[in-house]
């Protein structure tokens, strides 16, 4: 009989970057909740953005399965990660283990909440300010990462979200940094989008800024970009994402 303990490696920062990445990069994943009636497992497929501190959020009806469940029992799991090409096992997938926490419209983060999400699923503000739709974050637990075969490791919450002083206030200025940055840089995010992300087409848009980084979106497609360390100052943000473009462009030659 093999030894748990054997298959589980130690978490190293390697697996740490790894469940960013499929935190910050999955438009969309899979949910679990437990029925009211029953307690049956319940799985369905939901569009997921992020909260400043890299904490999943979702936007559900009232009138789903998924969300009668969120409500009895806010204890849910969320899988992100798409397979590629052959066998799907063979691709990385994180499974996070989470409590749910509605975003009521009174609270004073709905405001932010609404507008990453947005940015993030501009087709969501169809409906999102339907009655019986409401934001949900999915806090972690714990996680459990498998990074491909004999690749599989158990995290906790410090080891996936992002700890930063600056976050609060990133959050407050991050609607007017995103637009100011979208209408006067384009120049520069397009460089963000082709030289550091690796993205060779599409128009694209910052959607989402905090601490660690910054996202960008073109269509149905989003792309991550990591600064080398964390803003503990959220004064330091200008500079980094100028210092970021004069880097860019001179790596061109």
């Amino acid at each position: 009989m093999v030894d748990k303990k054997q298959i589980i490696r130690e978490t190293d920062d390697e697996a740490r970057a790894l469940a960013r990445r499929l935190i910050s990069g999955s438009r969309y994943g899979s949910l679990a909740v437990l029925l009211p009636k029953g307690g049956h497992p319940f799985a369905s497929r939901t569009a997921v953005a992020n909260d400043v501190d890299r904490t999943p959020v979702i936007l559900v009806s009232a009138l789903s399965e998924h969300t009668s469940g969120l409500m009895h029992d806010p204890r849910v799991s969320l899988l992100l990660g798409e397979p590629g090409k052959g066998d799907p096992l063979a691709h990385p997938r994180i499974t996070l283990q989470c409590q749910a926490e509605k975003i009521d419209r009174e609270d004073e983060r709905h405001t932010h909440v609404r507008s990453r999400f947005l940015r993030r699923h501009p087709k969501s503000a169809l409906y999102a300010d339907f009655p019986d739709f409401a934001f949900f974050r999915l806090n972690p637990v714990s996680a459990s990462l498998n990074g491909g075969f004999g690749k599989a490791y158990h995290l906790q919450p410090q080891d996936i979200l992002i700890e930063s002083p600056a976050s609060a206030s990133l959050s407050e200025l991050e609607d007017s940094a995103v637009e100011h940055m979208n209408n006067d840089h384009a120049d520069a995010v397009a460089i963000y989008a082709r030289i550091i992300a690796g993205q060779k087409t599409g128009k694209w848009s910052i959607s989402a800024i905090d601490a660690a980084g910054f996202e960008l979106v073109s269509g149905d497609r989003l792309a991550r970009v990591e600064f080398e360390t964390v803003l503990e100052d959220s004064s330091r943000l200008a500079p980094t994402l100028a210092e970021l473009a004069k880097s860019a462009r001179e790596s061109q030659g």
